[in-house]
């Protein structure tokens, strides 16, 4: 596991020597630089060590386009690639069509965390040789740098959990060639308690939200995002897929293996310590989180920088002035999930849905979120209808289910252009953590008012209209079943496109309904003034559990370890 990855010090030592060098020559050949560089006893500024430690946080990824050129949640129910085909990473993940060896590689990422892992392990061994003399709170600002490394260390972890279940623990060990790598998997719940108690041990040695400095140090780890990773990782915890509905009952590799409330308990609990911070708050405009440097729902972010390339990677196309490859083709059913502006379900009676006019009076996260026949968009009201400027049909990319992706892109319905704008990447925003609350409070309680509560704020601030109980569109009195329904449903347009569904769905353990089915678009037909509307199946999506709900190991791991345990399946 370490053999490939036990020089990754020396490519970021050399990014350390370019970034940090003030000189225009090197003083010594770089492939000469060794550790005590980065960690000098004699730099009272830090300098290398703090460059060595933001040269880990680009392991978080950014999700744009990131699985071979589309979003990982066009491998769910959600959308599919408008360059779909066999060999599209996305396709390949939706339809089933891979095994141990020939999972895509931007989701066969075993090797990647593990390279984090290793770097955050190396700075958290070396850095207390450094005497830096900055203070923060009291205390030398190198402890704050330690629990940044660790808890990128943790975060690392986590994402290798969602997808594997049990892995090996590492501690602070940084391997080197001579020694033993064959090691065991840890149990899903040692995994667990190792993010948890990480989160806990740094929490109040890290900077605290809002930062001092924003343009410094918006992408730095806060007490905050401590906190929501603690959350997050209870959350998936608690979810069906790993307790109390694990894919091999007996198997502490991939779950737990029984069934507890105090897990939905400590998920609540933890969120509910996320809120109680103060530090967030959700923002008055749901198109302004993506669009707002430093915003307030801002807990963990990815920074890319301001450009347009989600536009000409995604918009629609017809645009001669502004061109794109429209990539990403949302499906009818995500379309489906946004209810009214009232907040009813568009399946009922009482909401006001008409098909024939089917985007009319709707969430205004829909607009926000997804592209649709008549959608406003470079000046002009977009024509999705088959032979329109954004579909014309033929051999040109386009959209393959009559809708295109809106999210994330900037204020450009009455330009000429595309306009440059932030596209940094919010690993975990603030109505995670409501809507985590919500789910987890709704498992272990029921609907209470606090659910409620949870529930209101995310559809006041979405722009749906209160309704003459200020309900927003909730059912009062609903069961917890009917609230377990109505979160997850929330989660899905809130959080689209946002990688959140291809994972919900899987920690839900609902993959295999959602995704043995036919994944829809609209075929939108225009006679005169007339549109007519047919919804027609787009893709052929397949999920074969139970193996899927948990990645194979790879295979060259299992092949070189004998000590690896491969999950069952595969």
């Amino acid at each position: 596991m370490m053999k490939r990855i036990k020089n990754i010090h020396i490519a970021a030592i050399v990014a350390l020597v370019i970034l940090a060098g003030c000189k225009k020559y090197e003083q010594f050949p770089v492939d000469k630089v060794g550790i005590q560089y980065v960690f000098d006893p004699k730099d009272s500024l830090g300098t290398n060590a703090q460059a060595f430690l933001y040269g880990i946080y680009p392991v978080l990824k950014s999700g744009h386009n990131r699985v071979g050129g589309d979003y990982l949640d066009a491998a769910s129910d959600d959308a599919m690639s408008s360059a779909s085909g066999p060999t599209n990473p996305v396709t390949i993940l939706a339809t089933a069509a891979y095994n141990s060896y020939t999972i895509p590689a931007d989701e066969n990422l075993w090797a990647y965390y593990y390279a984090g892992i290793r770097s955050a392990n190396q700075f958290v061994n070396n850095i207390d040789v450094v005497p830096v003399m900055a203070k923060y709170n009291g205390y030398s600002m190198k402890y704050v740098w330690k629990s940044e490394a660790r808890f990128l260390r943790a975060m690392f972890y986590f994402e290798l959990v969602k997808r594997y279940g049990g892995v090996p623990l590492l501690g602070n060990k940084v391997f080197t060639i001579s020694d033993n790598v064959a090691l065991p998997r840890n149990s899903f719940s040692d995994c667990i308690k190792y993010i948890v108690s990480e989160c806990d041990a740094i929490k109040d040695t890290l900077l605290t939200a809002p930062v001092a400095n924003p343009n410094a140090d918006a992408h730095r780890v806060t007490k905050g995002a401590a906190l929501a990773l603690k959350a997050r990782a209870l959350l998936y915890a608690a979810s069906p897929l790993f307790n109390g509905g694990n894919i091999d009952a007996a198997n502490p590799l991939t779950g737990y293996t029984d069934n507890s409330v105090t897990r939905w308990q400590a998920a609540s609990a933890a969120a509910k310590d996320v809120m109680n911070l103060g530090s967030y708050a959700l923002m008055a405009n749901f198109k302004d989180i993506f669009l707002v440097q430093n915003n307030s729902e801002m807990i963990l972010i990815r920074q890319t920088g301001a450009d347009n390339i989600i536009e000409s990677t995604n918009a629609p196309i017809g645009f001669p002035g502004a061109a794109a490859k429209g990539q990403t083709s949302p499906s009818q059913q995500l379309v489906d999930a946004y209810p009214m502006n009232n907040g009813m379900a568009i399946t009922d009676p009482a909401s006001g849905y008409d098909a024939n006019n089917p985007y009319t009076n709707r969430d205004p996260r829909l607009t926000y979120t997804i592209f649709f026949n008549g959608a406003r968009w470079l000046n002009s009201d977009l024509q999705l209808f088959e032979g329109g400027q954004s579909k014309p049909n033929g051999t040109l990319q386009q959209t393959k289910t009559g809708y295109y992706m809106r999210k994330f892109m900037g204020n450009e319905e009455n330009t000429n252009s595309f306009q440059s704008h932030n596209a940094d990447w919010l690993v975990i925003r603030y109505a995670d953590v409501i809507l985590g609350y919500a789910e987890a409070e709704n498992e272990a309680n029921g609907a209470t008012s606090d659910v409620y509560n949870a529930m209101i704020a995310i559809r006041k601030r979405a722009g749906i209209a209160a309704g003459g109980d200020g309900l927003y569109g909730l059912k009062a009195g609903m069961s917890q079943a009917d609230m377990r329904d109505v979160v997850h449903n929330e989660r899905r347009v809130e959080f689209a496109f946002e990688e959140s569904r291809y994972w919900d769905i899987r920690r839900w353990k609902t993959a295999n309904t959602v995704l043995n089915q036919p994944l829809n678009g609209m075929s939108i037909t225009k006679i005169g003034s007339g549109l007519t509307y047919n919804i027609v199946a787009a893709l052929t999506t397949k999920f074969n559990q139970p193996n899927m709900y948990l990645y194979p190991i790879p295979y060259d791991e299992v092949l070189k370890n004998p000590n690896m345990k491969q999950n069952p399946g595969w």
